[in-house]
């Protein structure tokens, strides 16, 4: 009985419908922003606009077409581009309307049409189109990294009923979350891409619809984004309180702990700290205590991995349960969790 109860919630909770209206899409119940909301919650739409801020990218790029496999794209590109919808922060599985006005999932969940803002632009003024929708999708899915051939296996076809809408055509109606999934696809201009080779790496700044755009490009060192004044969608309420740098500049590093000495440094004006020994032992400099740097704790729900050590059962060293339940024994934890942790 119990294997059976369980197997009924299960079953319940997919075919549990998802809610769209026109505005908006969620997965798990009700948005909790209405059609006519003003901003989201955790956004200021009375913040300053201006100044700059520098970030650390790790490594190197030598492209700026994050959308195929060749080459590795810069940090920050995809802030150029805009996408069909836009997640908010403080909901699981919920999207609103970017450069799409408003979305209509089909009763048997086998479709999702998008119906474009007319006043969504490219940098160069050009309009977005229900072509440069179906242009991106096939470009992404036949010649864009293979990331993007199995994201969107599901979904069949993309036609433009109209210049402003789109229909999305699945495989079955079984899978709820491909109009999120769909909600997430940059579009990038059809007419742009007939004339540069969509397949191949470039340093040449493309043409985007989003709130930046790339004004300097010194590849390997740094590349620097400006906030892009005629920007079409400044105004909408997603956006409210939100890109208000006026530049923003990534400096490249080799590694981690090069860019974190270039933030203690003051080279960097934020730093993401992942390494729990870096927190607790790397910080104890005047700048920290003199409130030149401050340090903070972002409290979060969102599931994170975990660090461990694993054996290499294909080497006959490991292969006898008991040798590894031995070193297990052996491992001092305590001594790690303070030294290393």
């Amino acid at each position: 009985m119990t294997r059976l109860f369980f197997a009924l919630l299960f079953c319940i909770g997919f075919i549990y419908p998802a809610y769209a209206d026109d505005h908006a899409f969620s997965l798990h119940g009700t948005p909790k922003y209405t059609k006519d909301f003003g901003h989201f919650d955790y956004t200021n739409p009375q913040a300053p606009k201006g100044g700059q801020v520098v970030l650390a990218g790790i490594g190197t790029y030598d492209s700026l077409n994050p959308y195929i496999l060749k080459g590795t794209s810069a940090n920050g590109i995809a802030m150029i581009f805009d996408t069909l919808m836009v997640s908010s922060s403080d909901e699981a599985s919920t999207e609103y309307g970017l450069l799409a006005e408003s979305i209509a999932v089909a009763d048997d969940g086998a479709s999702v049409t998008f119906t474009l803002r007319p006043q969504a632009r490219f940098h160069d003024g050009s309009p977005v189109t229900a072509e440069d929708v179906v242009f991106s999708f096939n470009a992404f899915k036949k010649d864009g990294h293979p990331f993007y051939r199995a994201y969107y296996g599901e979904v069949t076809q993309a036609q433009a009923l109209d210049t402003r809408t789109v229909m999305f055509s699945f495989a079955t109606g079984e899978n709820r979350e491909l109009p999120l999934i769909l909600g997430q696809m940059p579009v990038i201009s059809k007419a742009y891409y007939q004339i540069h080779d969509f397949t191949k790496t470039t340093l040449e700044p493309p043409l985007g619809s989003g709130p930046y755009r790339v004004t300097n490009v010194d590849p390997g060192r740094s590349i620097t984004y400006e906030r892009f004044d005629d920007y079409w969608g400044k105004d909408l309420s997603v956006n409210k309180g939100r890109f208000n740098f006026e530049t923003i500049r990534y400096d490249y590093y080799r590694d981690r702990l090069i860019a974190m000495e270039a933030f203690k440094a003051g080279n960097i004006d934020f730093f993401q700290e992942t390494v729990a020994k870096n927190w607790a032992t790397a910080y104890d400099i005047p700048a920290v205590r003199n409130g030149q740097i401050i340090r903070e704790e972002i409290r979060h729900e969102i599931p994170t991995g975990m660090q461990a050590f694993a054996f290499n059962t294909r080497r006959d060293l490991f292969k006898d349960w008991r040798v590894r339940k031995a070193l297990s024994y052996a491992f001092d934890f305590e001594w790690s969790n303070i030294n290393l942790f």
